[in-house]
């Protein structure tokens, strides 16, 4: 099941948030990776202090554990403000946010993780706070009813999210600043690691955070992760050094090969390719056949196997690569625009 995956981008426990927290940077310059967002970032924290005016709202979007959440704290403490932070899912009703809106002082970060699961109530009582800041809030109900204009101190908004096609038109355009999260490199992701490393004071022999690196997914909580297990791993079996035969112990135990696939992984392309012969297959006939959510594998599995290149999405389903089969060492699937040559054409027109 997906529940618990290691290599899963998104955060497992409040424990494991807690030791992400330790590790993060706290300013642009001990930021790895993301170098066009970072000096975009860098100019428009610049101009705002200089002008003494709260940046202006802004969005970050792309997949989970690129470090939005991080970014977004560190803009704040670049800036010397406060940040506050909530998420959608958490804010159900116009109160929920009216209570941290009059909370906020004149160029504090107001930080709303997973902004697109805002309810639509919630949604559009925000509008006039990030345009005009002021609110208009109902109080009481019926005859009694009356609404209350609320002036707000001049704050930043900044929203997270991993799906930034679910944002409404009219969200998404209130939003000044757009930054998008790519996938990082292996050599950003040795270096995040080499830095994490240093923070929790491991030894490490030299190649085996590359290592770690290659198998993170080019996402650094999924890095941080594995460079924990492994250092339990090291603790446990070993001296606590972190040797090559360790690191690669550790992520034989954990099934995570050479390119960062786990088992539910290599199942979803072994069902696509000797159960539906390589494909096409439709989603919810692969989820049938794993006995898995829908969403989990859209979500979940899909975006890093469509970035290497392993699946291919098309208008009839998904269909399974070359490179794929080799990978998992199935040679029984060909291209469907291979499967039939033009000498087998002949023999079946001739027969």
């Amino acid at each position: 099941m997906a529940i618990g995956r290691i290599i899963s981008a998104q955060p497992l426990n409040e424990a494991e948030e807690t030791f992400n927290v330790s590790l993060r940077p706290k300013s642009l310059k001990e930021c790895i990776g993301q170098q066009n967002v970072r000096e975009k970032l860098a100019i428009a924290i610049a101009a705002a202090k200089r002008r003494g005016e709260p940046l202006e709202h802004m969005l970050f979007y792309g997949p989970p554990g690129l470090g939005k959440t991080t970014l977004a704290n560190v803009v704040a403490h670049e800036m010397g403000a406060r940040i506050r932070s909530s998420s959608g899912p958490a804010l159900v009703k116009a109160g929920d946010v009216m209570g941290m809106l009059t909370n906020i002082n004149t160029g504090d970060v107001l930080f709303i993780d997973e902004i697109h699961r805002l309810s639509t109530p919630v949604e559009e009582f925000i509008y006039p706070a990030m345009e005009d800041f002021r609110v208009d809030f109902t109080v009481d109900s019926g005859l009694h009813a009356k609404t209350i204009n609320f002036p707000l101190k001049r704050f930043t908004l900044i929203g997270a999210t991993t799906r930034a096609g679910l944002l409404s038109a009219p969200l998404r355009s209130r939003f000044g600043m757009l930054y998008h999260l790519e996938f990082y490199t292996t050599g950003e992701l040795t270096e995040i690691l080499s830095r994490s490393a240093q923070l929790l004071k491991l030894i490490c022999e030299e190649g085996t955070l590359e290592l770690i690196a290659a198998r993170s997914r080019g996402t650094p909580r999924v890095a941080n992760r594995l460079l924990k297990r492994v250092r339990d791993y090291a603790q446990v079996k070993g001296s606590g050094i972190l040797s090559m035969e360790i690191v690669d112990n550790a992520l034989k135990m954990e099934q995570i090969d050479t390119l960062g696939l786990d088992e539910l992984d290599r199942s979803f392309l072994r069902a696509l390719a000797t159960v539906y012969d390589g494909g096409p297959a439709g989603i919810e006939a692969l989820a049938a056949t794993l006995g898995e959510e829908r969403d989990t594998l859209e979500d979940v599995v899909e975006p890093y196997l469509l970035q290497i290149g392993f699946v291919r999405r098309t208008k009839r389903g998904r269909e399974i690569t070359q490179k794929a089969c080799e990978h998992l060492g199935l040679t029984g699937h060909k291209p469907k625009d291979e499967q039939v040559d033009q000498g087998d054409l002949f023999d079946l027109n001739g027969a």
